[in-house]
């Protein structure tokens, strides 16, 4: 008896253990057992250019909230887990370490700075984990030393692209010969810009008379304005963010420069107004992914949810968020998989995706083909000047 009731007690705790391993290992479910696909967002939520990170998360969520109304991505609600970068790039390799060790995510979406892109690579291509960004132009941020970066994608056009159009646009619509350069120091995208824009504009036959830099955070910019307007310039090309951007504006209007100031898409932000005031952005000129008074149907319906769900305009880095909240439902639909390298396969093969922007095509870069605008600025309000094929 004493035998027989020893090996049934055994019997049941063996069964018991079993059944604790197997809820054990059940007990964390994956992804692809989840109810919702996760999908890291690291962007700039607080800092220098915390209205893009929001502008672009916007866009992003209402991609995704779209999607699961129409039933979700693989029969799962699809869910943005955002960390704060805080518009650092040290911060912006936390933001995304966190993500992939914690939140368990297959893929990271942000962050909108280049230069907090690029601090975030390395971390991606040891855990293999796909990023893409939707608004990070640096061409080093999809290759690095002529080597195709395999974890890396973008949305947007890339800089080359950005300053060779507006030096066409210099050169060819502003007729100007002479231009000055005056960049943020403190950023790859402007120091980049520069590169492409100086050269195109030599190639042009125009001369760059004058080069000068400031940095991030800067609040006086009058005495190398004073410099720069010594130098008799046609233009100014200034590829720089929206903060900076109106205060140059501001005082180099006031220092009596009329010029046109030019610049890049890092000047879309109803901020840049509110600092320079509507006059003295007048006489600008900077390239854009899209322009709002666009009539396409696709832009006119985007625009309205938008206004809809926001309750504002959507600038070009919402409607790229949108684009790059496409890109990521579309990869994950044709992977059929929640797994990081079946998502960054699908990413790489990416084609004829319409967009709001556009249509999507990477190229062997990781890049994607597309068209740019150029925006003039009139009495503080944007308006469509001319559209630029690649």
């Amino acid at each position: 008896m004493a035998k027989k009731g020893f090996s049934f007690i055994g019997l049941l705790l063996t069964v018991a253990m079993s059944g604790f391993m197997l809820a054990g290992c059940g007990s964390t479910p994956s992804a692809n057992d989840s109810k919702e696909i996760k999908i890291g967002g690291n962007f700039e939520l607080t800092g220098g250019v915390a209205n893009f990170g929001k502008m672009t998360t916007n866009g992003i969520q209402l991609a995704f909230k779209e999607a699961n109304a129409s039933g979700g991505v693989l029969g799962k609600q699809i869910k943005l887990i955002l960390a704060d970068n805080k518009s650092e790039p040290s911060e912006a390799t936390n933001a995304i370490t966190k993500l992939i060790t914690q939140d368990k995510v297959p893929l990271v979406m942000g962050p909108v700075a280049s230069s907090n892109v690029l601090a975030t690579l390395q971390v991606s291509q040891d855990n293999k984990i796909p990023v893409i960004t939707a608004t990070g132009t640096n061409s080093k941020i999809t290759v690095d030393n002529g080597k195709v970066r395999p974890y890396a994608f973008r949305s947007c056009f890339i800089d080359p692209f950005q300053g060779t159009v507006m030096a066409n646009f210099a050169s060819k619509s502003l007729k100007a010969k002479t231009a000055v350069i005056y960049i943020d120091n403190s950023s790859d995208y402007s120091k980049g810009l520069a590169e492409s824009f100086e050269a195109q504009f030599v190639k042009n036959g125009g001369v760059v008379v004058g080069k000068e830099a400031f940095l991030q955070k800067d609040q006086d910019f009058k005495s190398t304005l004073t410099k720069i307007k010594v130098m008799n310039a046609d233009t100014i090309f200034i590829p720089a963010y929206y903060e900076e951007v109106g205060k140059i504006a501001k005082q180099a209007r006031e220092l009596g420069i009329t010029i046109p100031l030019i610049g890049t898409d890092g000047w879309d932000d109803p901020k840049v107004v509110e600092v320079a005031g509507a006059e003295a952005m007048n006489n600008t000129f900077f390239s854009n992914h899209y322009s709002s008074q666009d009539t396409d149907p696709r832009i006119v319906k985007f625009v309205e949810a938008y206004k809809k769900e926001y309750g504002q305009e959507p600038n070009a880095l919402a409607a790229l968020g949108y684009d790059a909240g496409l890109m990521v439902i579309d990869a994950i639909k044709r992977a059929n998989s929640t797994e990081p390298d079946k998502i960054r396969d699908a990413l790489e093969k990416t084609k004829d995706l319409q967009v709001v922007t556009g249509v999507i095509t990477l190229d062997a870069n990781h890049d994607p083909v597309k068209s740019g605008v150029v925006i003039e600025m009139k009495d503080g309000k944007q308006t469509f000047k001319e559209k630029i094929n690649p």
